[in-house]
């Protein structure tokens, strides 16, 4: 395949999307072989909670220092520059790699010293010698945030020229990266192949970028001017969204915080079950978010505030419609998921059943972790990155009081945790605690979608598009319950006529009811005349033609790719 192919721009919303969705997939499905290979390797104990601690400080370098400045703050900002003025924008994209590099470099090197006194904060339920392994893991996996930000402003670029093929195959590389580690480095280092795998993970993100990115135009000469107007402009806009990444780093610590407090193991299960659930969030949650944004930007760059509310509503629907069947699926087949995922090795019984319990509870909010980033990104290409993270914070807040009523005052009630072991026939009481997190996590993502949701709406001109999602939302909700109790059903069939008792036994019984409530979902969907539905159909018969395309000659520009 030659490299001008392969660095196209994706010229919709919908082929943009399933490009991403498509390379998502392939991400989060060796995420899930990545995350199998931990459990066989390590299971739900002492190892992987370290692990799990000891990434925490380099994700927060991160996502505070980069994570949301290309997203939010550098594509409008290149794009509006890019549209007037292209020596001036390559001149902004170059000024911002190197401050960021710079940047990141100086903070890496505080952490790492300083890095003893902040996993006391990170895991104050360790032991010293626990902790000393974490400070050691933590101190290597630096050097991720150091490639994966240099990486992003490389992404920035693809992003907003739409190349999204090259764009999207970064995470692949990171998680084949992380893999490496696990089964290569981990048999001669120990535990200290997993940290390695990551950085190694990191420095693929970043490689598989460059050639593409400066196939497209960029270079690295030195800028003429760094402390630009349009870089200021990045600034402003990066410290509400670094302020909000900021305060999510800091929920997630706590989480990790109560976690090392808990049973060995919590920590590990509760990051499993998170990886689990994320899987529609990223795979068409982030995937449709990522590739709407260009679209929202351009339309109000162009004054087509119109095309833009249209192209928010049929995004929000299209993720809707896809998310809540997938998230009741997830709650009805959790075991069967965990099972087929992580229930191998060294990954034990009562794991299995904790990690399902834990994903049962993370489904409650999936959705609204989906739908997010869209209506995130509709405030974002207004250059408004003040609300989401106002939005976020209070979510965040709901989740750490959330989380501490629940495991500190709710679930050591006695009576409490018999119901709950008896009604998830867990034997270990102490151990059901862990289930308070994901329950906190869901219940605080619901606040923050609908205060964010309230927030866009409550502008008059906005509203118009309030009552087709709020038709959309009823309909799609009835139909995806109908169809949970059909995999339900399916389920209960299946056992009739053959064991669970091995891997393709369990794998066969959650393909069978899962394919077929799904197919219900979309023969109600059809029935019913459902526009999301058709809005898919028409996207896959252009993607997949039933009949043979026509011969297109190097004249003829007019179909779209």
């Amino acid at each position: 395949m030659q490299f001008s192919k392969i660095n196209k721009s994706s010229n919709s919303v919908a082929s943009s999307a399933f490009i991403l969705a498509t390379s998502l997939l392939a991400s989060r499905i060796l995420g899930l072989v990545r995350d199998r290979i931990f459990a066989s390797r390590f299971g739900a104990g002492i190892e992987l909670d370290v692990y799990f601690a000891g990434f925490r400080i380099p994700d927060l370098v991160y996502s505070v220092i980069i994570g949301g400045a290309v997203s939010s703050a550098f594509i409008p900002v290149f794009i509006s520059h890019f549209t007037r003025n292209k020596k001036e924008a390559w001149d902004l994209a170059r000024a911002f790699l190197y401050v960021v590099s710079v940047g990141i470099i100086l903070v890496c090197g505080v952490m790492y010293f300083f890095m003893p006194s902040i996993m006391n904060l990170v895991v104050p339920g360790f032991s010293p010698e626990y902790k000393v392994l974490a400070v050691a893991m933590s101190r290597i996996m630096l050097l991720s945030p150091l490639f994966l930000s240099i990486s992003a402003v490389f992404s920035g670029v693809l992003h907003s020229f739409r190349k999204f093929f090259v764009y999207s195959l970064a995470p692949i590389f990171y998680n084949i990266g992380i893999i490496v580690g696990a089964l290569f480095f981990t048999p001669r280092m120990g535990i200290f192949g997993l940290a390695w795998g990551v950085a190694l993970g990191a420095f693929l993100h970043l490689l598989v970028q460059v050639p593409a990115s400066m196939g497209a135009g960029f270079s690295l000469g030195w800028p003429r001017k760094i402390f630009s107007k349009g870089f200021r402009r990045i600034m402003s806009l990066m410290l509400p969204r670094a302020f909000g990444l900021g305060a999510n780093q800091v929920n997630l610590w706590v989480i990790t915080a109560i976690a090392s407090t808990l049973s060995v193991g919590s920590l590990t299960i509760f990051n499993l079950a998170n990886h689990l659930q994320y899987l529609p969030i990223g795979i068409i949650g982030i995937s449709f978010a990522t590739a709407v944004f260009p679209s929202l930007s351009q339309a109000l760059s162009d004054k087509k505030y119109k095309e833009y509310l249209r192209e928010l509503s049929r995004t929000l629907r299209t993720v809707f419609y896809l998310v809540v069947p997938l998230s009741v699926l997830l709650f009805i087949l959790r075991a069967q998921i965990v099972r087929i995922v992580l229930g191998t090795g060294q990954f034990g019984w009562e794991a299995t059943q904790l990690t399902a319990a834990s994903l049962g509870a993370f489904t409650l909010g999936i959705v609204s972790y989906a739908l997010m980033p869209v209506l995130a990104r509709a405030f974002y290409a207004q250059e408004n990155t003040k609300t989401p993270v106002i939005a976020n914070m209070i979510g965040i807040a709901v989740n750490i009081f959330l989380s501490f009523l629940l495991i500190y005052v709710i679930f050591p009630q006695e009576g409490i945790l018999k119901f709950i072991g008896g009604v998830l026939k867990i034997n270990n009481l102490p151990s059901i605690s862990t289930i308070g997190l994901p329950i906190a996590f869901s219940l605080s993502g619901i606040v923050a979608f609908a205060l964010l949701i309230g927030l866009f709406l409550r502008e008059e001109r906005n509203r118009i598009i309030s009552k087709e999602l709020h038709h959309a939302f009823w309909r799609i909700l009835l139909v995806s319950v109908a169809s949970g109790f059909v995999a339900w059903f399916m389920l209960q069939i299946f056992v009739l006529f053959s064991s669970t008792n091995t891997f393709i036994a369990i794998f066969l019984q959650a393909l069978f009811a899962g394919g077929v409530a799904l197919a219900v979902y979309f023969i109600l969907s059809y029935l019913f005349k459902f526009e999301e539905f058709f809005i898919l159909h028409s996207f896959v018969r252009r993607v997949f033609p039933l009949r043979e395309a026509p011969i297109v000659t190097p004249d003829d520009t007019s179909g779209e790719i």
